[in-house]
């Protein structure tokens, strides 16, 4: 049963500039919190002044780990547990980004979502179905959930937005392989979305310097673009 979005919370920071014009969300990866991100906010801050900046902890604890959180269980016996996880999350994640935009009285399309790992999973599933698209979305090393039977042309009536995507991974990544990334850049090519992508020499499931400079100036140009 879906937690009811607004009930997530986590740690924010207000805009550099003191009036927030754009909403950032980062969506943690599997085992860890919304304080595992939200430092990254700290880091933009200076490209991303009007932003505001919230890292909502999931809904679950994570069933793997004796602290941290889960978007939904991973147990690795299910092919289709991805799929069915982050669809019986999206309406609590929904819910809480409509709270946050209402929080600071921005619209719909002032949001920007970046994830990591099993965040990035977030990222796509939901950016992908908001009635009004996202400015961008940002991932890091994850990829695009998909059915398991890999139905493109049904997954693809789903679609309802097509933000800009920036895709990041490490090419040492042995959690999430880097072929996830090409994968994932492949599918949005046939979704029609655009989406670029970024991989990081030497790095493994993390995020270097290198990927998080090309995160925030991805957001910067996304948000100056549509002002």
């Amino acid at each position: 049963m879906p937690l009811d979005g607004p009930n997530l919370d986590g740690p924010r920071l207000e805009p550099k500039s003191g009036k927030a014009k754009q909403l950032v969300v980062f969506l943690h990866g599997y085992g860890a919190d919304g304080n595992d991100l939200i430092d990254i906010g700290l880091a933009w801050q200076n490209l991303l002044p009007d932003a505001a900046f919230v890292s909502p902890h999931a809904p679950r604890p994570c069933g793997q780990a004796p602290v941290g959180r889960e978007w939904f269980p991973l147990t690795f016996r299910d092919p289709n547990e991805r799929w069915t996880g982050v669809n019986a999350a999206a309406p609590g994640l929904n819910e809480f980004l409509d709270a946050e935009l209402i929080r600071h009285g921005l619209p719909a399309d002032a949001l920007a979502l970046v994830g990591f790992s099993q965040g990035t999973m977030m990222s796509l599933h939901v950016g992908l179905r908001r009635a009004v698209a996202p400015k961008a979305i940002v991932g890091y090393s994850g990829m695009l959930v998909l059915p398991e039977e890999g139905d493109l042309d049904a997954f693809s009536a789903e679609i309802v937005s097509r933000p800009p995507v920036l895709l990041i991974h490490g090419d040492q990544d042995q959690l999430i392989p880097v072929q996830a990334l090409m994968h994932a850049a492949q599918s949005l090519a046939a979704l029609e979305v655009p989406a670029q992508w970024h991989v990081s020499s030497g790095i493994g499931h993390g995020i270097d310097q290198e990927g998080l400079r090309h995160g925030g100036e991805f957001l910067a140009r996304q948000f100056a673009a549509r002002q």
